[in-house]
């Protein structure tokens, strides 16, 4: 769940906000500056000059991995914050936000969740909207009424997710993969799990994982050290030292392949296969996203789509990613197609699998794709907010300070060998879990069938 605010003053912050081109970034790739608070949060801050506006998130190691058998307990923790805090309703909270202009967004995601404020950094301007996220973060008050009207809202999302068919695809495909993981379980909860929830379970969640030392505060704007120093300790001051989260546990290989055909009345079948990839540290990140990134990864140039769709015309939309996690995130291929043509799409889509694992990228293909990796870079950091989103991720996962400096001489020095071994090492296709969900999808299952 993501909640954003933006208000009557925001114009002139979406004005500055448009006008953020590479600037520095266009010359040099910025070194990150690192440090922790008093009370052990660690930050991460990247000074941008040329215009006044300061990105701030606040990352805690609170996601749906932390839920302990209660689903959707961190997502509901998360969207309560600005619920009630330090006696200030929903509405007084969103209006101190709007009287300076201040965007407040949150979100609660498998491995982490987040606060983040983006704000003018003009002190008439800056210091409300950090009074105000100090107050949010550290004195959330998750009144009863908020409770209940938040914890109904969950509910109606999930008997509406149960009328999806890409979601009930989406979560009977993380069950398989996961099992008795925390990770199998929807970070947004169950009609079930959500039943059980308390507010003494929301406090005491609070109280565990919203501390200084399972946090990072990530800073990217135009503020100077002495200035990110002096925010960092007001924003988690009244935070609890705590302790970082516990490692989480190992996701357990797959042993055998299965295959879950669920019935559903629609006029196409959606279809995801996978396994567990890739953890965030894998020293064979980039790759295999490289690799990835020629097979199903690119959208119209991919062998995925070329095979599936521009040559058999099986599927407006196919693909394939990684979404590496703090454990193994899943390998994912994903497609939908008419029902009558579902039996061929999987077969054709396994097929383009074991090619690929077999024969292995060509060097046109991997050239191509490290061009376009490369070559799009440079955007992926053309704003504050995108330079945000990697700057957090590096605090996160304990990635190397230099990962952006890095980034692009590690992608050009791998080949077609070392993205087909990475693929092979890492990808097996006699050990995939395929979930079918669409019409008479129950009635064709080769093995493990289900019907849920």
């Amino acid at each position: 769940m993501m909640i954003k605010t933006g208000f009557k003053n925001a114009g002139l912050l979406l004005v500055f906000a448009a006008s953020i081109a590479l600037s520095s970034l266009a010359h040099a790739i910025p070194d990150v500056q690192h440090w922790e608070t008093r009370n052990g949060a660690r930050v991460m801050f990247v000074p941008v000059e040329g215009l006044p506006m300061v990105d701030i998130r606040i990352v805690f190691d609170a996601g749906s991995a932390r839920d302990a058998g209660k689903g959707g307990l961190s997502t509901l923790t998360n969207g309560l914050l600005a619920e009630g805090a330090g006696g200030l309703s929903s509405q007084q909270i969103a209006e101190q936000f709007e009287s300076v202009g201040a965007e407040f967004s949150n979100a609660a995601l498998r491995d982490m969740a987040y606060v983040s404020v983006r704000s003018l950094t003009d002190k008439k301007y800056l210091e409300p909207a950090i009074d105000t996220l100090t107050t949010v973060l550290t004195r959330a008050d998750f009144p009863a009424d908020a409770y209940a009207r938040e914890l109904a809202r969950m509910k109606v999302a999930a008997v509406a997710r149960k009328q999806s068919p890409s979601d009930i695809a989406d979560e009977a495909f993380y069950r398989a993969l996961y099992g008795d993981h925390p990770y199998a379980e929807p970070s947004a909860g169950t009609e079930a799990s959500l039943q059980q929830l308390s507010p003494e379970d929301v406090r005491g969640f609070y109280q565990q994982y919203y501390v200084a030392k399972n946090a990072v505060i990530s800073i990217v704007g135009e503020v100077d050290r002495a200035q990110a120093e002096a925010l960092t300790e007001r924003l988690v001051s009244g935070l609890n030292s705590g302790q970082r989260a516990a490692d989480l546990p190992e996701v357990k290989m797959l042993t055998k392949a299965r295959e879950i055909r669920i019935e559903y009345p629609s006029r196409q079948s959606h279809i995801f296969v996978g396994q567990p990839g890739m953890k965030r540290t894998d020293e064979h990140y980039l790759a295999l996203y490289v690799a990835n990134h020629a097979f199903g990864g690119s959208g119209f140039t991919s062998r995925l789509v070329d095979s599936i769709r521009e040559e058999r015309g099986l599927a407006y939309s196919v693909y394939s990613y990684f979404s590496p996690m703090r454990e193994l995130g899943p390998f994912m291929m994903g497609m939908q197609t008419r029902s009558d043509q579902t039996a061929e799409s999987l077969k054709l889509l396994r097929e383009e699998l074991e090619r690929y694992l077999e024969e292995g990228p060509s060097t046109d293909e991997i050239k191509a794709s490290i061009n376009n990796i490369t070559g799009s870079f440079p955007l992926n950091l053309d704003s504050n907010s995108k330079l945000l989103d990697y700057i957090a991720m590096i605090g996160f996962y304990d990635l190397p300070l230099d990962y952006l400096h890095n980034f692009i001489q590690r992608v050009e020095a791998i080949d077609a060998n070392a993205a087909k071994t990475a693929m092979q090492q890492r990808i097996q296709s006699d050990r995939l879990v395929t979930v079918v969900v669409g019409s008479d999808a129950s009635h064709k299952a080769d093995s493990d069938s289900a019907e849920q």
